[in-house]
């Protein structure tokens, strides 16, 4: 194929699509700008957050332009090889359909090991390395240093098939929506980037017809918004949840977040670990300290480890500062 794929993801100007919205083609480029003797590839099919399953949704319907985006990458980059991390409901569903498309081409099926926090890229490189599911220092990043230590390219599902269609000239400034909660129609939906959420709500015909608030940019992890601030735009992972105001018991609400948290944290630092261990506890509490919370918060997204213990705080702050004061 003979295009500078690097030139063209920088004029789409793609964003990774696994959560952190990296330019794309910075981390391709940091890649094949090295000069070691081996370098990997390595799509993200992770997707261990409540809310989110867009990746599952394009494995199902296009994995061809999958797996032609990885090989586009590996011939970019000087890559010899490449793997898919799949979560494990994902490998068993789709390693056959994948195996078929790969054949003979040097791309491993890796069966993710571990919860949430085994999605995290350098927690993933410790999983297929056999070593224990928790992050790495960083620097030096993947790019630089990361399988087996070598620069290794990662980027998430949706990502590998936009490249395709960046390659194909058939970009059209879209990405994925996964839509649930209190709606008529949920499910994954191809929207404008530049979207706002009620017109992604209105254009899915999922505009509630009740008071609500969503749940927006990630699934467990993502930020509270209010009816008022309809007008913002979905980044992150694409998600939406509603929720329906006057039903929805904030508190419990609250409650199922922490023990998500508290059971995907793998441990590894003291103000994740410790952070979400009394978070569960405060609202496990017959009377919520709130002003314990808002330093648990400040700590956690001030001194964690990894991005894990810095995203814990956002959902619990975001709702307490917008629907828990007004109540």
């Amino acid at each position: 194929m003979e295009i500078d794929i690097i030139q063209k993801l920088k004029e789409a100007n793609l964003t990774g699509r696994g959560g952190a919205a990296f330019p794309t083609w910075l981390k391709w480029e940091a890649v094949r700008n090295t000069q070691d003797e081996k370098k990997y590839v390595i799509c993200n099919a992770s997707e261990g957050e409540p809310g989110v399953y867009k990746d599952s949704f394009i494995l199902d319907k296009w994995p061809k332009e999958v797996i032609d985006g990885i090989e586009i990458a590996m011939k970019t980059t000087g890559a010899k090889e490449a793997y898919i991390y799949l979560r494990h409901d994902y490998y068993n569903k789709f390693k056959n359909k994948l195996k078929k498309i790969i054949g003979k081409n040097p791309i491993h099926l890796f069966k993710k090991t571990g919860g949430y926090i085994g999605g995290e890229e350098t927690t993933l490189l410790n999983s297929i390395e056999g070593k224990r599911n928790e992050p790495r220092l960083r620097p030096p990043y993947p790019t630089e240093k990361g399988l087996f230590g070598f620069p290794t390219l990662i980027n998430n599902v949706e990502t590998f098939y936009w490249v395709t269609k960046i390659a194909k000239n058939e970009y059209e400034n879209t990405r994925f929506y996964s839509l649930s909660g209190k709606i008529k129609h949920p499910g994954v939906y191809e929207l404008p980037v530049d979207i706002s959420v009620k017109e992604i709500l209105k254009k899915t015909n999922n505009f509630p017809n009740f008071p609500f608030f969503l749940q927006i940019n990630g699934g467990v992890s993502g930020e509270i918004i209010t009816h008022q601030e309809l007008n913002r735009k979905v980044a992150g992972t694409g998600a939406v949840i509603v929720f329906d105001l006057k039903k929805t018991n904030l508190l419990s609400l609250m409650k199922k977040w922490a023990n998500f948290f508290y059971r995907e944290s793998c441990g590894q630092c003291v103000p994740c670990r410790e952070g979400v261990y009394r978070i569960r506890e405060i609202l496990n509490s017959k009377k919520i300290n709130f002003v314990l919370l808002k330093a648990i918060f400040l700590t956690m997204k001030e001194t964690s480890f990894c991005p894990f213990g810095k995203i814990v705080p956002i959902p619990f702050e975001s709702l307490i500062n917008k629907l828990w004061i007004k109540k």
